[in-house]
C-alpha cells in the first residue's frame, strides 16, 4: 500500500492535486505543474496514448445519459421551469466533454491550447453549479418560468460567471499578475468555495419548497439520494484516491468513481425535477403518456354503458307511442284550484 498522508490546504491545489489528477493539476504549482502519487494507468489507442480510459467511458455514458434526459425535459411542454432546466443539463454535458478531452490526454497537456480548454472548463463548472443555484428558485415564481425575465436572467449571469472563472484560470496558469500558478487562492475559493455555496443553498431551497408546497414528500427522497451521491462522489475523489488506485493496481482511481457519482447526482435533479412537474394534458402537444390521467376521471358506468343512439326529435321508434303525462300533471285545475 502506498503511505500518504491526505492534505487539504485552504487556497492551495498542492494537497488536491497530489491526490487525484484533475484537468487543471498540470498548469498549477510550478511550471511543469504538480503529479498526482498514483493515478489510472494509460492504453495504447492507435499509437496514441490515452488516460483515464475508464472515466473515459463513463464520461461517453454521461453525455448519451444527458442528451436522453434533456430530449424527455424538452417533450414535456407545459412543465414548470422546462426551459430553466434544461440550461444546467446542456452545462453539464459541455463539461463533461471537456473533462473527456482533459484527462484522457485527448489534448495532450504539452499543446499549447490545454490551458486554454482548462481554463473553459473551470468556467464551465462554475456556470454550471451557478445555473442549478438560479433553478432552485424558479419554482418560488419570483420570476414567471418561460419569460424573458427569467430565461435571460440565467443566461446572463451564467455567461459571466463563465467569463469571470475563466478569465481568473487563464490568467492563473499563464503567470499573469496578480494571478500566479504557485498561490492559486481566488480559482480555488470559486472551484471549492462558491461552488460548493451554490450546492448547498440549492438543495436548502428545495426542501423548502417541497416542505412547504407539496403534499407529496417522495420528491425529498430524491434530494437525499442526489446529495449523498454528489458528497460521496467528493470523498472517493479527494480523500480515498491513492487508496483505491493502489488497490486495484492503478486500473482505476477517484476520478472514475467521482465521475460516477455526478453523474448519479444529476440523474436525481432530474429525477427530482420530473417529480416535482405536471405536464398540461389540455395543452400537450404529441404526448400520450398521461391519457390514462383523463379516463380515472370518467365514473366506471359512463366506461362500461351501451352506447344508445338518441331518436330525431319529434319521432319515436317503431310503433311506441309518446310517453303520458305524468298523473299529477295539471291536478290543481281538476281539483278547482286557481293559479292566480
Amino acid at each position: 500500500m502506498v503511505a500518504i498522508t491526505y492534505q487539504f490546504d485552504a487556497f492551495n491545489f498542492e494537497g488536491v492535486c497530489k491526490t487525484v489528477a484533475l484537468s487543471l493539476c498540470p498548469m498549477l504549482g510550478q511550471y511543469d505543474g504538480i503529479e498526482p502519487v498514483c493515478y489510472s494507468r494509460n492504453v495504447d489507442l492507435g499509437g496514441n496514448l490515452i488516460f483515464q480510459p475508464a472515466t473515459l467511458i463513463i464520461d461517453i455514458v454521461a453525455i448519451i445519459m444527458t442528451a436522453i434526459m434533456i430530449y424527455h425535459i424538452r417533450s414535456k411542454y407545459t412543465a414548470v421551469g422546462r426551459k430553466e432546466i434544461v440550461m444546467f443539463f446542456y452545462l453539464y454535458m459541455l463539461c463533461t466533454f471537456m473533462e473527456m478531452l482533459l484527462v484522457t490526454s485527448i489534448i495532450p497537456i504539452s499543446s499549447g491550447v490545454y490551458p486554454w480548454f482548462a481554463a473553459i472548463h473551470m468556467g464551465l463548472i462554475s456556470a454550471t453549479f451557478w445555473c442549478l443555484l438560479l433553478n432552485g428558485f424558479v419554482g418560488f415564481q419570483f420570476a414567471e418560468d418561460g419569460t424573458p425575465l427569467s430565461l435571460w436572467s440565467i443566461r446572463i449571469s451564467s455567461l459571466v460567471i463563465f467569463l469571470v472563472v475563466g478569465a481568473i484560470s487563464i490568467c492563473t496558469f499563464k503567470n499573469l499578475s496578480p494571478f500566479s500558478y504557485s498561490s492559486p487562492g481566488a480559482l480555488w475559493a470559486f472551484f471549492f468555495i462558491i461552488n460548493g455555496v451554490c450546492f448547498v443553498v440549492y438543495v436548502i431551497s428545495q426542501i423548502i419548497l417541497v416542505v412547504n408546497t407539496l403534499d407529496d414528500r417522495w420528491p425529498l427522497g430524491d434530494i437525499l439520494f442526489g446529495t449523498a451521491f454528489f458528497i460521496i462522489g467528493i470523498v472517493l475523489m479527494f480523500v480515498f484516491s491513492v487508496a483505491i488506485c493502489d488497490a486495484v493496481k492503478h486500473y482505476v482511481d477517484g476520478l472514475f468513481f467521482g465521475a460516477i457519482c455526478t453523474l448519479l447526482s444529476v440523474m436525481m435533479v432530474y429525477k427530482y425535477w420530473d417529480s416535482i412537474t405536471k405536464e398540461d394534458l389540455e395543452f400537450s402537444v404529441g404526448s400520450k403518456q398521461n391519457v390514462w390521467e383523463v379516463k380515472e376521471l370518467m365514473a366506471d358506468d359512463e366506461l362500461n354503458a351501451p352506447y344508445q343512439a338518441t331518436p330525431p326529435f319529434g319521432h319515436t321508434p317503431g310503433n311506441q307511442t309518446p310517453p303520458v303525462p305524468a298523473k299529477n300533471y295539471g291536478q290543481q285545475y281538476h281539483q278547482g284550484e286557481h293559479p292566480y
